[in-house]
């Protein structure tokens, strides 16, 4: 099975609004805080769209992470908000992070019912 800090989703997820002055992003030290704040945010006012594991590495110029993180991007569909957690994660909060994002992945599929069951779709 192939780690989630081994996967390298193409192109990136803007982590913030060009439209709007603030970004909304919250913060957690730890995959539990987390959980203890966002694990159980209603599916459908807060949809998962998108996630990133992006791996502790100090000489990237670009994100410079001296700690792995989780980057959640979220869509408040009821009133159109784009948000984004930053969340520092452990090798070992992988089988917790999986599990969570599996449901939300469940969630999703049933909003693109009539293709995500799809056997392949031309990108």
């Amino acid at each position: 099975m192939t780690h989630l800090w081994e996967i390298d989703h193409p192109y990136y997820c803007n982590e913030g609004n060009y439209f709007a002055r603030e970004s909304v992003e919250s913060r957690f030290d730890t995959w539990s805080g987390f959980l203890e704040c966002e694990g159980n945010a209603d599916f459908y006012m807060n949809l998962v769209f998108r996630w990133d594991w992006r791996k502790a590495d100090p000489t990237d110029e670009h994100w410079g992470n001296k700690t792995d993180v989780l980057m959640i991007f979220w869509m408040g569909q009821r009133k159109g908000l784009y948000r984004y957690s930053t969340i520092t994660v452990t090798d070992a909060d992988e089988p917790s992070v999986r599990e969570w994002l599996a449901k939300r992945w469940q969630h999703l599929r049933l909003l693109w019912e009539g293709i995500s069951d799809a056997e392949s779709v031309a990108a």
